[in-house]
């Protein structure tokens, strides 16, 4: 009997893992109702394989929100996710957000400030400009985590 339960326990405790690494990749978004781009950047992250639970808000409240998690007006984006203990800002590539994850830096989250046309939910890659996602630390200052071309 006890090497039923051992073996019980190490196939639950197996089967526990990748619910684990699951709850890791759920980005909860907010953005607003009426904006395309937004959607289509929920649409990037899902088809790279995260759970995403993307919630509708107004305006206001998706500032306060912005404001709330310390992200200053010059590194916003249209829409903001969290993810663990990490900000995701506007359009950041899944692969940056990967990596954000694997590599868990000291930092706050990350952000591509603006609506660059070439990022994911824009009109998509080689459509002209080129863009950097950028890594905000803990204190606030940004390093480039990543170009795109």
């Amino acid at each position: 009997m006890k090497r039923r339960t051992f073996l019980m326990t190490g196939a639950a405790a197996t089967l526990a893992l990748p619910v684990a690494a699951d709850t890791a990749s759920l980005l909860r978004v907010l953005k607003t109702p009426t904006c395309g781009c937004c959607s289509a950047g929920v649409d990037h992250v899902r088809q790279a394989g995260f759970m995403v639970e993307a919630e509708d808000v107004d305006q206001d409240a998706l500032y306060a929100f912005k404001e709330r998690l310390q992200i200053a007006p010059e590194l916003a984006g249209c829409h903001t996710a969290v993810v663990g203990d990490y900000f995701i800002e506007g359009h950041v590539p899944a692969a940056d957000i990967k990596r954000l994850l694997a590599e868990q830096p000291v930092a706050r989250g990350l952000t591509v400030p603006g609506m660059p046309m070439s990022s994911p939910g824009m009109a998509g890659p080689g459509a002209g400009d080129t863009f950097d996602t950028l890594l905000v630390g803990s204190d606030g200052v940004t390093s480039v985590f990543a170009s795109h071309s």
